[in-house]
């Protein structure tokens, strides 16, 4: 079994759907020289591409080699140039890191204050805040209950 992502013309994923595997050949329609090729014929306009279900923020999860970064989600990016999906940018101050470009990043980093091993503190970003003196952007969230 393997895993397909349909992407319009803004390179942006639409679907992703379950197919065969890529590794059986023997079954493909003939005509087609890949399961991408032949699963594009049936989406009008859209281009077809594999993706690994095993593979998250460049790494992949068993072990094994990662493919195309990340696993396509309904509206992450295909980066043609670099063979990737990427997913969608959460906050307009966010870029991929540095150490691992298929991962967003905040501009300042998680704030690290846990010295109380029950201390259960979670931080949100607020780009408001960030965009405001870009010095302030995680922020505690309040947690139920506590």
């Amino acid at each position: 079994m393997a895993h397909y992502a349909f992407i319009n013309t803004d390179n942006i994923v639409v679907e992703v759907i379950t197919g065969k595997d890529e590794t059986d050949t023997e079954t493909l329609p003939e005509g087609f020289d890949s399961w991408e090729q032949y699963y594009e014929t049936k989406r009008d306009g859209l281009i077809c591409k594999r993706t690994s279900y095993n593979t998250q923020n460049g790494e992949h999860l068993l072990d094994g080699t990662p493919f195309r970064a990340n696993y396509a989600g309904i509206g992450y990016t295909y980066e043609e140039e670099d063979d990737i999906f990427l997913p969608p940018k959460p906050y307009p101050s966010w870029q991929l890191y540095a150490d691992n470009p298929y991962v967003w990043a905040a501009p300042l980093p998680y704030p690290n204050d846990f010295t109380d091993p029950d201390d259960i503190s979670i931080y949100g970003w607020d780009e408001e805040a960030y965009q405001a003196d870009n010095t302030t952007g995680w922020v505690l969230v309040e947690v139920e209950g506590e």
